[in-house]
């Protein structure tokens, strides 16, 4: 055990075509994880869960459960209006957290239209979420109900956010790729030189 803590024996221990004046270039750079898949209208077809969240069904307000009614009525309301709620589709069981554009003196400053809107229909508020589910860009629809904080809703593909994530998607491979056949030339120019004959008065004097 002693021995493990001997320099001379860990430098032993080194194959001999490591140790030089010239060390092999390593990698710098990681590959980060894609927001979406390449194919996101594909998945967003042929995947079940997204097959079944597709239609429309019923929902529901899962936040402050423990709380009383009345009280969580209020906190719905309260989040709603500062842009955020969390529902789940009572059929799967699949929780989400919406976050939209809160609507602001009856309006909103979402490009089309309102995404939070108590005005639309009596006793209701309907609510528009865009999101990344699965690597797809999807949009959460629906509404719920302010007194039973139950409703329906449905996910839908998103294709404008998902032609965005698409071409940053392809800036982020492409870079990747350049770096990588950067590195690979590193790598050509260091095994050239590492190639290289000797010197035949180096060999005579050792």
């Amino acid at each position: 055990m002693h021995a493990m803590n001997d320099p001379a024996a860990l430098a032993g221990m080194l194959p001999f075509d490591s140790i030089g004046l010239y060390e092999q270039p390593k990698p710098r750079f990681i590959f980060k994880m894609p927001r979406v898949v390449p194919d996101q209208k594909s998945k967003f077809e042929s995947d079940e869960l997204f097959r079944r969240l597709s239609r429309e069904s019923e929902v529901r307000y899962t936040g402050y459960r423990d709380r009383p009614q009345e009280e969580r009525q209020v906190r719905f309301q309260n989040g709603c209006r500062e842009g955020h709620t969390e529902i789940a589709f009572v059929a799967t069981g699949t929780n989400i957290q919406l976050v939209f554009n809160p609507s602001t003196n009856g309006y909103s400053t979402a490009d089309h239209g309102r995404e939070c809107d108590f005005d639309k229909e009596h006793g209701k508020v309907h609510l528009r979420s865009h999101f990344i589910m699965n690597g797809v860009c999807v949009r959460w629809r629906g509404w719920i109900d302010l007194e039973r904080l139950d409703g329906v809703g449905c996910l839908e593909y998103d294709e404008d956010k998902a032609q965005m994530e698409d071409s940053m998607l392809r800036d982020q491979i492409e870079r990747y790729n350049q770096r990588l056949r950067d590195f690979e030339e590193k790598q050509r120019a260091y095994r050239q030189h590492q190639e290289r004959p000797t010197d035949p008065d180096l060999e005579v004097r050792s």
